[in-house]
């Protein structure tokens, strides 16, 4: 009596990639084979060898690997732009002997350096001297618990806040940053905002909610370092 024996699955693709993998001395032994196989070239019908996709590969590898450097160095470029532009903002706020003027100061600055088309701030809690200025009125409780529950920049649509009633033409505004003034850094939730900056735009991708706010949130610092001699 004969016992019938399980049939013997087909070899797969898988299984050949696997045996190549876990025997890197099967090229050793058969050499030939590098220069002997073919495989179908990816920027054509034409047969490469194994030998020269490899190659292929290597470069695209290259190529790859030189384009994320291209975009490494653009990108620092232009950061450097950028912190030389909060250099120059930042010497213009230090030299400004006039406190009143400050204001000012900071919005001419983001409009002239930044190429932001509109900016506007409004402060709260001014010492007797400048509490009747204008830019130290016409702020609501809700703005002022906005700018105080924000620890980094707003940065997205116009959504229609309150504040952006603040800049001049506000039926263009598309997008916009809001950055709250506050003592200290800007992160630090135990302080109350006594202000905050409003930077809008025509475009409406210049300030996206997925954009990095490093920047804006050092000059909201600088901005608030400088403004704090009103309170």
């Amino acid at each position: 009596m004969t016992s019938s024996s399980s049939p013997v699955s087909p070899i797969t693709e898988d299984d050949i990639a696997h045996f190549l993998v876990n025997t890197p001395g099967f090229f050793e032994r058969h050499a030939e084979l590098l220069a002997s196989v073919t495989i179908t070239s990816p920027h054509g019908q034409r047969a490469v060898s194994l030998h020269e996709r490899q190659a292929e590969m290597l470069r695209e590898k290259i190529k790859g690997l030189e384009h994320r450097v291209m975009d490494m160095v653009r990108h620092g470029h232009e950061n450097a732009a950028i912190a030389d532009k909060i250099h120059q903002w930042s010497r213009r706020l230090l030299a400004e002997r006039d406190a009143a003027a400050l204001p000012q100061a900071v919005e001419q600055g983001m409009q002239a350096l930044f190429d932001v088309p509109q900016v506007a701030l409004r402060l709260w809690g001014m010492a007797p001297g400048h509490a009747g200025q204008p830019f130290a009125q016409g702020v609501s409780e809700d703005v002022r618990s906005f700018a105080s529950s924000l620890t980094m920049p707003f940065c997205g649509p116009n959504l229609g806040f309150e504040a952006t009633a603040w800049l001049a033409q506000t039926g263009q505004v598309q997008s916009l940053a809001l950055l709250p003034l506050r003592r200290g850094a800007i992160d630090s939730a135990e302080q109350p905002a006594f202000g905050l900056l409003v930077l809008g735009s025509p475009d409406p991708h210049r300030f996206e909610a997925t954009m990095g706010t490093e920047f804006l949130a050092r000059m909201a610092e600088l901005a608030s370092a400088a403004l704090s001699r009103l309170l």
